[in-house]
C-alpha cells in the first residue's frame, strides 16, 4: 500500500495527540492505575490496551460498569486523572522523534494542519505548550465537546470542517484502533504509526497506511 501514498493527494493532514505527538501513553497507565487504584480497581496494565483512544470520561465508565465499582462521582475521577496527566506532562513532556520535523516540512507543503483528540481541551493545551508546537496547526479539536468520541468519526469531521476541507481530501496520523476507526469512518485516508508500548494489534491493517515511526513517514513524504 506504501507505494501508492503521495502527500500530494490531501489539502490537510489531521494529527491523533496521544502517542502521535507525545509519548504520553506510559503518563496514561501512571494516572489512571493511580487514580483507580485510590477507588478500589486494580487492573493490569495490558488492560488500558482495551481502551486506548476512547475520551476518558468513557474509559471510567467502561471500567466502572465492566468492574461493577458503583463509583458515585465519576466526574471527580476524572479531574483526578487529568491533573496527574498535566502534572506528568508538565514535568516531563516526551515529543516523538520527528514529530517537529513532520510538521515543519508539511508548513513548507502550505498543507493545512489539524490535530484531533479523545483527550479533554484543559490537557490538550497542556501538551502544546509543554511541546511548543501550537504554532503548527490551523485548528485543534477535542472530542470532549462532542456527542461521541473516538471510534465515532465527530472529532475529526469537525476538524475538517473547521479547516474548511472536505474530508476525502484529509490525511489522518493515528496510533489506536479506535483512531484508525474513527478516521475511516469520517471518509478520511489513515496512515497508523502503531504506538510501541501496546501490544502489536493485527487490526491496525485496517489502516490505509502503516509506518513504523513518524521519521518513517516524513522520509515517504519527502520522497526520500
Amino acid at each position: 500500500m506504501e507505494l501508492a501514498f503521495s502527500i500530494d493527494n490531501y489539502k490537510a493532514v489531521i494529527f491523533d495527540m496521544d502517542g502521535v505527538l507525545i509519548d504520553s501513553e506510559p503518563q496514561w497507565k501512571v494516572a489512571m492505575e493511580d487514580v483507580f487504584t485510590s477507588v478500589g480497581l486494580q487492573i493490569e496494565r495490558k488492560d488500558f490496551q482495551k481502551t486506548v483512544g476512547l475520551r476518558i470520561d468513557e474509559v471510567i465508565t467502561f471500567w466502572n460498569k465492566y468492574k461493577n465499582l458503583k463509583i458515585p462521582d465519576e466526574r471527580a475521577v476524572e479531574n483526578a486523572i487529568i491533573d496527574q496527566m498535566i502534572y506528568l506532562v508538565r514535568s516531563n513532556p516526551v515529543p516523538l522523534k520527528g514529530v517537529r520535523e513532520t510538521l515543519v516540512h508539511l508548513r513548507q507543503l502550505n498543507l493545512k494542519i489539524g490535530l484531533a483528540t479523545s483527550s479533554p481541551n484543559r490537557l490538550l493545551k497542556a501538551v502544546l505548550n509543554a511541546l511548543e508546537i501550537e504554532s503548527y496547526f490551523d485548528y485543534v479539536h477535542s472530542a470532549e465537546g462532542e456527542p461521541f468520541g473516538k471510534p465515532h468519526p465527530a472529532v475529526y469531521i469537525s476538524a475538517a470542517n473547521a479547516l474548511n476541507v472536505d474530508p476525502v481530501d484529509c490525511l489522518v496520523i493515528e496510533d489506536s484502533f479506535n483512531g484508525v476507526i474513527s478516521g475511516k469512518s469520517a471518509k478520511m485516508t489513515v496512515v497508523c504509526i502503531p504506538e510501541k508500548t501496546h501490544e502489536p494489534n493485527p487490526k491496525l491493517s485496517v489502516a490505509d497506511f502503516l509506518f513504523d515511526d513518524m521519521f518513517k513517514f516524513l522520509q515517504k513524504i519527502k520522497g526520500v
